[in-house]
């Protein structure tokens, strides 16, 4: 079966879809991106390729959109779950609504895949000690019950001309020209760099299931290559067992990598105590020729040697472009976006 020739992938211009973008061009995809441009201007170093592209909120396509494409690669959404809490109507209309028109016009249109980008978090803090595919969901916040939702209700549209897969991604972390230091792994290396100190604000015990965005976007490549038969209509969670990792000790990979840094560890009783240990053994068997090529260690080293590289100080690690609530309030605060989280009148005139 020959690969798909020409994919579209939604929110190119965010976090993971600045290092997608790359590896696909690379691999000699026909790549079209479309982002309504939230977070252009959050980058952290420069973004190698850029690639056609249109501008357009993901809440106005229509089917014109899809057509002649061979797959999608469905990224854009309101990223994590402060931004979920920010407002629960954004999310559910962008995370889910958006999601499944999008999916249900790319069937009508033709395209045969349809990757959506998921999240271990749909999981919430499970009474398991380890949770699998096959493990109850029980979403905890907005951001989570957009996933479970839109997963469920783009299941549903699967058919023999149009097969779904769903991409649950572990904890994400690494370099990326539109940086984010709002993951748990990018803010303690961030920190360790620019403050020459890590501060973990809860006991440490939390897992997280840490995930190296390259290794994240050769495993969507590995889904979109792999026959219909093993991917369509299924959920896989995204990582190895051997990357779930104790906040703890990712501190301490932090506070090892950078010279002169220090860990103070405040166990605060309001903390972030999300915890989901993930069983990976899915993706596993169905890839066994994938390998997750990037260690905790290793993406430490990565990072502090970029932030040394960009000159790293407090400012710009805690500049408001890095973190997707603060530079959307940002984005609100000086009427660039209005209230329905579109670009205001004003802006649009402008850049026209």
């Amino acid at each position: 079966m020959s690969d798909p020739a020409r994919i579209l992938i939604t929110g190119h211009q965010g976090y993971i879809g600045s290092v997608m973008a790359p590896l696909l061009v690379d691999s000699g995809y026909d790549l079209t991106g479309l982002d309504t441009g939230y977070f252009e201007e959050c980058t952290l170093t420069p973004v190698r390729v850029e690639i056609p592209s249109a501008r357009k909120d993901i809440r106005d396509l229509e089917q014109a959109d899809l057509e002649g494409f061979d797959a999608v690669v469905h990224l854009a959404a309101l990223s994590n779950d402060p931004l979920g809490n920010l407002s629960e109507t954004w999310t559910q209309d962008i995370n889910l609504g958006a999601s499944v028109r999008l999916a249900e016009l790319a069937k009508a249109a033709g395209v045969r895949r349809f990757l959506f980008s998921s999240s271990c978090i749909m999981y919430g803090m499970s009474e398991a000690a380890v949770v699998s595919e096959n493990s109850p969901l029980d979403p905890k916040t907005a951001y989570a019950r957009s996933k479970v939702e839109a997963e469920q209700a783009i299941s549903a549209l699967a058919s023999d001309r149009f097969s779904p897969t769903f991409l649950r991604n572990g904890t994400v972390y690494g370099l990326s020209p539109r940086m984010r230091f709002d993951t748990v792994f990018n803010d303690l290396m961030g920190s360790a760099v620019a403050n020459r100190k890590v501060i973990v604000y809860s006991d440490g015990s939390p897992w997280r299931p840490v995930v190296h965005v390259q290794d994240l976007v050769r495993a969507f490549r590995a889904a979109l290559e792999a026959p219909l038969e093993l991917v369509s209509d299924q959920a896989f969670n995204v990582g190895s067992d051997d990357l779930n990792q104790q906040v703890i000790d990712l501190a301490r990979i932090a506070v090892s990598t950078v010279p002169g840094c220090e860990l103070e560890v405040r166990a605060q009783p309001g903390a972030d105590q999300r915890t989901y240990k993930t069983d990976f053994s899915k993706f596993a068997g169905a890839f066994p020729d994938f390998s997750f090529e990037w260690t905790p260690a290793r993406g430490a080293r990565e990072l502090c040697d970029a932030f040394e590289r960009v000159g790293l100080e407090y400012e710009c690690f805690t500049d408001a472009r890095f973190t997707r609530l603060r530079w959307l309030e940002h984005m609100l605060d000086t009427g660039a976006l209005d209230d329905s989280l579109r670009w205001s009148r004003e802006r649009v005139g402008a850049q026209r």
